[in-house]
């Protein structure tokens, strides 16, 4: 078999940053007609290296994708149906429209085609940035550096076009402004809405956000800064961190945005031994929306018969090693739940960990990597995953207690966290 790409990362390279991109136009699906159209200036747009694109992404699939079969598909015949509507493609974004059309046709998680228009080019280079030094992370990146102008939101698109914020992190210009799950954002300083482009050139400065919020509008100003992606992921995860009073009781909260890579395990142990949460009397893990990438073995935190080691040096300094947690703990999932997270979810519910509360998980869980393709990101499934035999791919996990979500009219209300804090302090 022919490889377009001469190097694969490991194996478990592969597994262990699979990651499903965030919110709804992130799962592989045809992407909506109701998608603003251009995203780029079309004048930047060359026809012939569009066509390349395509063609270089039609050729990874067919020598990468996990199932040789392609799900059924003649791939070849679906090559010829979709090469006339590129070769008529005038722009960037309506190339990708085309490609992720195509795609969707495979009905696989982690398949799709980004574009340096979207949060997720950025933060999937960021998450696969070893594989992608020896894929062109150069030519996309120049000086090494991955960032991008935003405010640090996880959102997708409806079908009228606007684009509906499925998640604030934590400690970013979106939560300072007050930005919440469920708002649409219609207009950025009266222009449509771009999640980059209507930030460039415009860090440090404020821009005024045109919000659909339940029956009001509002103009929300906002002030983007640049965003790199792992420092973005890891702050609000630690900013997360906090303790509800609740029955007498200190029930701990943190909110794992990430989990593609170790260092996201590590801020969560320190916060549990020695940081915000260590006099916690429970803990509510929330897995709810963001990137997947979880090692199975992190659920090797609550094994409750492994000790715990404290190593001192000479100077005085501690650090706690196999850290373990032994108290009480619920997790909170939800549609945006996907890839290694399921994964931890699946674990902490066969082995009944704790509650499992909120709505059934994505089911996207096919082992990913990434392609720097043309100006784009080909995030492609590679190896198909079974978890203990069982294949969660399409399926999902779902919560031993079912919670749905309040909307942006809720405000600060949150039915699935106050639904763990009750459970957690027996009220």
């Amino acid at each position: 078999m022919k490889e377009v790409i001469d190097t694969s990362p490991s194996r478990r390279q592969v597994l262990g940053l699979a990651a499903i991109a965030t919110a709804s136009a992130v799962a592989a699906k045809a992407p909506s007609a109701a998608e603003p159209l251009e995203r780029e200036a079309s004048s930047a747009y060359v026809p012939a290296d569009g066509v390349s694109t395509f063609e270089s992404v039609w050729q990874t699939v067919r020598d990468r994708f996990y199932d040789p079969r392609h799900n059924g598909l003649n791939w070849p015949a679906v090559r010829e149906r979709y090469l006339p509507d590129v070769q008529r493609a005038t722009s960037q974004a309506a190339l990708a429209r085309i490609v992720n059309t195509m795609l969707s046709e495979l009905h696989a998680s982690h398949t799709r085609f980004y574009t340096p228009d979207e949060p997720e080019y950025y933060q999937l280079a960021d998450i696969f940035v070893g594989a992608l030094r020896r894929r062109g992370l150069q030519r996309a990146f120049p000086d090494g550096r991955i960032s991008y102008p935003g405010i640090g939101i996880i959102s997708g698109f409806e079908a009228r076009g606007r684009i509906t914020i499925t998640a604030v992190i934590d400690r970013t210009p979106a939560q300072q402004a007050g930005l919440r799950a469920g708002d649409e954002i219609i207009a950025a300083d009266g222009t449509v809405f771009e999640p980059v482009g209507s930030f460039r050139g415009k860090v440090g400065k404020s821009v005024v956000l045109e919000v659909h919020r339940s029956a009001s509008v509002l103009q929300v100003p906002v002030m983007p800064v640049d965003l790199e992606p792992t420092k973005m992921f890891l702050r609000g995860l630690e900013s997360s961190a906090r303790i509800i009073e609740s029955n007498g009781r200190r029930i701990g909260y943190v909110h794992v945005w990430c989990y593609a890579g170790s260092i996201y395990q590590r801020a969560l142990e320190s916060l549990l031994s020695q940081g915000a949460l260590k006099d916690a009397d429970a803990l509510i893990w929330d897995l709810r929306d963001g990137w997947g990438g979880a090692q199975p073995e992190y659920l090797d935190l609550f094994n409750a018969r492994a000790p715990t080691m404290q190593v001192t040096d000479r100077s005085g300094t501690s650090e706690f090693v196999n850290v373990k947690w032994r108290k009480p703990v619920a997790m909170l999932i939800n549609g945006g739940t996907r890839s290694g997270k399921e994964v931890l979810a699946y674990g902490f519910k066969k082995y009944r960990l704790g509650e499992l509360i909120g709505t059934r998980t994505e089911g996207a869980v096919l082992a990913a990597t990434a392609f720097l393709i043309g100006s784009g990101l080909l995030l492609l499934a590679v190896e198909d995953v079974r978890v203990d035999g069982e294949r969660l791919e399409g399926v999902g996990v779902t919560p031993t207690i079912e919670v749905q979500a309040g909307g942006a009219s809720a405000g600060a209300d949150d039915p699935q966290l106050s639904r763990a804090v009750a459970v957690l302090s027996g009220t």
